[in-house]
């Protein structure tokens, strides 16, 4: 052990820069490889918590090659209700999300804007609650509520929860019960649990808008419900207008599955791509096997530093076992000193901003197992890392050694360009694909949509506003710098499907995605009208609202100006617009205006566009100041619009970002072992360095020479990492309905980048030995 000290000393002492750029290359490498597998830990996990997770299923409709994960709540009752083997069964309803909750204490009344869900009671028998108060089935009693113990805490401390009065502008509920919170990797959220009414669309088939999930005794009989079901359907039930149903399929998807299934519309659930994680898994180990080639390289680097001291000890009766054992658990050491520091680099991590590049918690503590194997990795890393290089410098013959005549192997030689090489490659493929990643976000944020999104402000309202909205925009347009101000019930580009609607047009069904707004909606959205009109005052008092739809809906349903459906006038046609995310194509969709005889007209947000030039911060500080002055209490949720777009491409921006670090990471990683074999090469040429210094040739000659092994290793690397890159890449976009280009710079710029960065690195370290005293050069060997 003590030999070992020593010689891990003298090692550092030697060569401080090699081996300190060593140690944080490998920091570097298992830190990354920790967060890399957080995340994959999160992901691949995702539901698997749940009690009993595989026998629980979400039950979608699949219909003419379309699945969608909304029901109509009386075919889910028939489903829920058709086999023994179905034990729960539970409605949800996905688009009332949130809920503004009123709460006095000590006569003071606060309000919250908080996640909601409306639910069948039977929801705590599909999904197991953990209660920390209260019972989990107390929303079989009426207008009683479940919360989360986050939320208990935040709005009555250390008290008790339970019988405590929400006031809402739905109804009064009660507290029942306080459960535990889900860890962030579910699709069971943290929030307020209340009941869905018994009579709420029972009888209504038309109205597709809740989710479905289900609780079976096994797995292996899930198998038989959907074949069973469809053999005993009692098409009796159905009347004349409802016969459809039963054309209706059924597909189960295993509850552990839901986080990759993008196959589905209306599916507002987290989602993960199997492929990405992938990806991330690759990353992980290429950077592990970065770090062990370089550390590999820049042990045999020291070889001609070294090789004198280590043959001197052997001439004076050392051990050859002895001296590779030794050199062996210096390598150990070294790399796992490199973990002890990495676990720093991982707590810094989780306290800067990047830690919101995952998802997962990456508290050490909450990973003991991961922490444990890493350290394992470090070891086998060091012992791997430190094999080839202790018995190649123990190697040769003392005599040889001492007078200066040893040499190099040319196979030697091969193997280590060779692992330079795999560096290369890795760092290639993955600058490649971290352009390309950046490309496509900045390609989904900044496409024209066919909607102004610049200098907007949207905004929530409340019922208060609904019946005041006119005063509303005259006191927002008190500020000169607000041009106009509009309403609608959905936000643009927040989702990835809006609401559906399912009409009869010309003796055939039609399904299109409907946005309700008001009538200055595509005006101030500049919303161009391809033919037709736009929409005027005097449509909302038509009976039954009007149409303005897309192209894409006019050329697969043939329709015209003047078409009516059920009785609304289909009055202009317009761009196809993106109104939803660039993961899905566009699909038939249409604005609406409410008529007097509909159900609807109510609108949830205002869009407020500002006037060019205008300083956006004071415009934003005067509409948050107007709402207050018309709901002191309701927590509006103002933004501007480049906010919302953020948001929906917060998946693929942070992993694009978690790429983009590591990819760097890889690079950086990359060109320490090119310093490792640059020293290498430099120590081990000093002879012929001060030769051809003394037979004329100048400092930048010998810099080109050791630049152009380089740049030919560099070229070569391309051309194998391109395709593979462009593979990578094609197989990415695929996630996507409208894509980047694949531009051929990308590759050139990557290429410049790498070459550039080792070019420097191989220059500065070669020029001491170019500089070097020639006749000093030649004694050293």
């Amino acid at each position: 052990m003590k030999t070992i000290l020593k010689n891990f000393l003298s090692t550092l002492r030697r060569f401080k820069m090699a081996t300190l750029l060593n140690i944080i290359g490998l920091s570097i490498s298992f830190a990354a490889f920790m967060i890399i597998f957080m995340q994959l830990n999160y992901d691949w996990n995702f539901d698997k918590f749940h009690k009993d997770a595989d026998c629980i299923y979400r039950v979608e409709l699949t219909r003419e090659g379309e699945a969608q994960t909304v029901i109509c709540r009386p075919y889910a009752e028939l489903f829920i209700h058709s086999s023994p083997h179905i034990k729960a069964g539970t409605l949800t309803d996905p688009w009332k999300a949130f809920m503004i909750v009123s709460i006095d204490e000590n006569g003071v009344r606060n309000s919250y804007k908080e996640k909601a869900l409306k639910v069948y009671p039977e929801y705590t028998d599909v999904f197991e609650f953990n209660m920390y108060e209260g019972q989990s089935n107390a929303m079989h009693e009426p207008n009683t509520v479940l919360i989360p113990l986050s939320i208990a805490h935040k709005w009555y401390g250390n008290q008790s929860a339970i019988g405590k009065q929400l006031k809402t502008l739905q109804a009064d509920y009660t507290v029942g019960g306080v459960y535990y919170d889900f860890p962030d990797n579910t699709i069971v959220s943290n929030a307020i649990y209340y009941p869905m009414s018994k009579e709420e669309n029972i009888n209504s088939w038309g109205n597709f808008n809740y989710g479905l999930y289900i609780r079976t005794d096994s797995p292996q009989n899930s198998e038989l419900l959907v074949e069973n079901f469809k053999k005993n359907f009692d098409v009796s039930v159905l009347s004349d207008n409802n016969r459809w149903a039963s054309e209706l399929n059924i597909r189960l998807t295993p509850l552990t599955e839901i986080h990759f299934t993008t196959d589905t519309v209306y599916d507002n659930t987290p989602k993960a791509s199997k492929q990405t994680l992938l990806v991330l898994f690759a990353i992980a180990f290429i950077i592990l096997i970065i770090a062990g080639i370089n550390f590999t390289n820049f042990s045999t680097a020291l070889t001609p530093m070294r090789i004198k001291g280590i043959n001197t000890q052997k001439i004076l009766g050392a051990d050859e076992r002895a001296l590779r054992f030794s050199l062996l658990m210096e390598a150990v050491s070294i790399s796992f000193i490199s973990f002890i520091l990495s676990l720093g680099l991982v707590y810094i991590f989780s306290i800067t901003p990047m830690s919101g590049f995952v998802n997962a918690d990456i508290s050490l503590t909450a990973h003991p197992v991961l922490v444990s194997v890493t350290a394992l990795i470090s070891i086998l890393t060091g012992f791997l890392a430190g094999a080839y290089p202790s018995y190649y410098t123990t190697s040769f013959s003392p005599a040889l050694v001492l007078k200066g005549s040893f040499g190099l192997s040319p196979k030697g030689r091969q193997l280590r360009n060779m692992l330079i090489s795999i560096q290369f490659i890795a760092s290639f493929a993955l600058i490649i694909g971290a352009i390309f990643m950046y490309l496509q976000n900045y390609y989904m944020q900044n496409t024209p949509l066919g909607y102004d999104k610049d200098e907007l402000i949207v905004t929530d309202i409340n019922n208060t506003i609904q019946d005041k909205k006119e005063s509303l925009v005259n006191q927002l347009k008190s500020f000169s710098g607000i041009e106009d101000v509009t309403f609608a019930e959905a936000l643009l580009s927040s989702s990835d499907q809006y609401m559906g609607w399912g009409r009869q047009f010309r003796d055939g069904d039609i399904n299109f995605q409907c946005l309700p707004v008001d009538v200055s909606f595509l005006k101030v959205m500049g919303v161009e009208i391809e033919e037709g009109r736009n929409f005027r005052e005097g449509d909302e008092k038509t009976r039954q609202g009007v149409y303005i739809f897309n192209q894409k809906a006019r050329n697969d349903y043939k329709m015209a100006l003047g078409d009516r459906i059920d009785s609304a006038e289909i009055i202009g046609f317009m761009p196809n617009v993106k109104f939803a995310s660039f993961r899905t194509e566009v699909v038939p969709m249409a604005f609406f205006v409410w008529g007097t005889q509909n159900w609807g007209n109510k609108s949830r947000y205002a869009y407020i566009k500002v006037k060019g030039g205008t300083n956006m911060q004071v415009a934003m500080l005067h509409i948050r100041e107007t709402l207050r002055s018309f709901d002191s209490e309701y927590p509006f949720d103002t933004r501007f619009f480049n906010e919302v777009m953020n948001q929906l491409y917060d998946k693929e921006l942070k992993v694009s970002s978690l790429i983009t670090l590591f990819s760097l990471i890889a690079v950086f990683i990359s060109i320490v072992g090119v310093f490792g074999l640059v020293v290498f090469e430099s120590e081990y040429r000093k002879k012929e360095i001060g030769l051809r210094k003394i037979l004329g040739s100048s400092t930048n000659e010998i810099i080109l020479m050791f630049n152009k092994i380089y740049i030919r290793i560099l070229c070569i690397c391309f051309i194998v990492a391109a395709p593979i890159a462009y593979y990578a890449i094609v197989k990415w976009l695929e996630n996507f309905a409208y894509k980047t280009p694949i531009y051929w710079w990308v590759f050139i710029v990557s290429f410049i980048l790498i070459a550039i960065v080792t070019s420097i690195t191989v220059t500065f370290q070669n020029w001491k030995a170019a500089n070097a005293n020639p006749v000093e050069s030649i004694k050293a060997i």
